[in-house]
């Protein structure tokens, strides 16, 4: 509880508040919708413990994935939120994978990483690391996963969570209370960085960030929203990708016209929706 010698030091407001000794509190409860069979899609999900602290959703489309002539992409999907707010069974993220699914045929294991502020970076990514390596360990189990071996064979970013120090021009005409949640979240979620907002974590493109030629993937589709805040940011990253490094990759882009940051997850029945699930199945073809 706040008082004078505790005050609160980030408001998160609907979501979160975070004190001056760390403590947070979470001002709602989080609405949660179960696995099972999706009666809109058919596609029927459930739930699996990867480790103690790392459960996920896995999404099965609807086609006999034990038969030998199918052969299936699997998407190891991180949610957005800042690292902070939804699950795998949050109703916004659950309906748009339960449609993902459907219309990629493809099975999404979508991981519950331990959340910030509870958990500051590097936890979420040591979680989102051990679902990798369970998939890898299970990809000779056809019931879960399927009965090919594992290849990483691309990169999707959906909206991706880039900032820095030096605002651009999306940033600077951005909502002003949005923009000072943006500038103080990495600040946040991970208050061990020294370099701040130029992180290259949360930076890619940061004086001394790791060279993108080191990627660990082949191919990459970027897709960013017309009225995202970190819009430019996304532009910028693409550009030095695939004009300024030496990756040796394909990298295709994918602007989602008139939307805003993660409209797919607002609107899930809306035209724009359907035509970013359809670039990503293609993207997975």
């Amino acid at each position: 509880m706040a008082s004078d010698n505790n005050p609160v030091i980030y408001d998160y407001s609907p979501y979160f508040l975070v004190y001056k000794d760390g403590s947070v509190k979470r001002l709602k409860a989080e609405e949660q919708t179960p696995a099972g069979l999706d009666p809109l899609t058919n596609v029927d999900s459930k739930d699996i413990r990867i480790s103690a602290d790392v459960s996920a959703h896995i999404y099965l489309p609807p086609i006999n994935i034990n038969s030998n002539s199918t052969k299936l992409s699997l998407i190891l999907y991180f949610r957005g939120g800042g690292f902070c707010i939804f699950s795998s069974a949050s109703p916004i993220v659950h309906r748009h994978l339960n449609g993902l699914t459907a219309v990629s045929s493809s099975i999404i294991l979508s991981v519950d990483y331990r959340r910030a502020p509870e958990h500051h970076i590097p936890v979420q990514y040591d979680d989102c690391w051990a679902a990798l390596e369970w998939v890898a360990s299970h990809r000779s189990d056809a019931g879960l996963i399927s009965s090919y071996s594992l290849k990483l064979a691309g990169t999707i970013l959906l909206d991706p969570y880039f900032w820095g120090k030096n605002l651009t021009a999306s940033e600077k005409t951005a909502d002003p209370v949005l923009r000072k949640k943006l500038d103080q979240l990495w600040g946040m979620i991970c208050p061990e960085s020294t370099a701040g907002n130029d992180d290259p974590r949360v930076n890619p493109l940061a004086a001394g960030a790791p060279s993108l030629a080191d990627l660990g993937c082949t191919r990459m589709l970027l897709c960013t929203s017309e009225k995202d805040a970190m819009r430019d940011r996304a532009l910028m990253y693409y550009e030095a990708l695939t004009k300024g490094s030496e990756w040796r990759g394909t990298a295709e882009l994918y602007e989602a016209a008139g939307e805003d940051h993660e409209f797919y997850l607002n609107h899930p029945d809306s035209n724009s929706t359907a035509k970013l699930r359809a670039r990503i199945a293609a993207f997975l073809t």
